[in-house]
């Protein structure tokens, strides 16, 4: 049975609040459920009530909606966890990715790649640079990813299983990933606008079996007398763009 430790992370609720925290033994959580001391939940086990609270090991959607710290807009859950689905990313898979943005998605392939696996990673924009290393150094389960200051463009390592962008304009960004894309590899994107959606597709050239979708998560009420959905639900976060590396393609030659 796991135990808490010094410096573990720990998910407190709170009727329908959640509380990312490290536990500090010199430290405690002030909240409206009272004063939780840290100290006292050393040696315990996860999944306890402790006055009006209850203390849980925290998942990989806690560590990313209530621990990354975000500057930029972060894939969700609910579409992070079908991309790597669709991207076929498991254990010792090598995947791409071009935006890392605050790094939830960067976590996300981390976990699903494995200790076997590796996730190679570009952010060009410095201060998003810097805030996704500091998310990433501190949640990262292995040491699979390697982050790069860039675009991508510089790249010139090996073949990779798999592709995903996530930048303003994607489109600019498929050329680089189609020439170390394996072949019949998947490449994903994430998009906000339909327009964008064009732009993209435009850009697929060697690419097959192309999708377009979104995807909607609506909650419930969990009060058994009267279940029914929730007021507000987590609707468009983005459009998903995926396709299939096609052999025989080659970039056109400029004159």
């Amino acid at each position: 049975m796991k135990t808490i430790v010094h410096n573990d992370f720990i998910l407190i609720v709170y009727k329908d609040k959640r509380y990312l925290k490290r536990v500090d033994t010199d430290r405690a959580f002030h909240g409206k459920g009272g004063i939780l001391t840290f100290n006292e939940l050393i040696g315990k086990s996860y999944g306890i009530r402790v006055g009006q609270y209850e203390v849980y090991e925290p998942t990989l959607e806690d560590l990313i909606m209530y621990g990354v710290r975000r500057e930029t807009q972060i894939v969700y859950p609910k579409d992070g966890a079908y991309i790597c689905c669709k991207l076929n990313a498991k254990n010792g898979s090598r995947i791409m990715e071009i935006g890392a943005g605050s790094g939830a998605m960067t976590l996300l392939f981390s976990r699903a790649t494995g200790p076997q696996g590796f996730v190679i990673s570009f952010e060009k924009e410095e201060r998003h640079f810097a805030n996704a290393k500091r998310n990433i150094e501190r949640f990262l389960e292995w040491n699979n990813v390697h982050l790069f200051h860039g675009d991508g463009t510089e790249y010139n390592g090996g073949e990779v299983d798999a592709a995903f962008i996530d930048v303003r304009e994607p489109w600019l960004s498929v050329d680089t990933v189609r020439r170390h894309l394996k072949k019949s590899g998947m490449l994903g994107m994430i998009v906000p606008t339909t327009n964008q959606i064009t732009e993209c597709l435009k850009s697929l050239d060697g690419f097959g079996d192309i999708e377009v979708l979104e995807i909607l998560l609506r909650k419930y009420k969990t009060i058994a007398e009267r279940v029914r959905p929730e007021d507000r639900m987590v609707a468009h976060t983005g459009y998903l763009i995926f396709g299939r590396k096609l052999d025989g393609y080659s970039t056109p030659v400029t004159k």
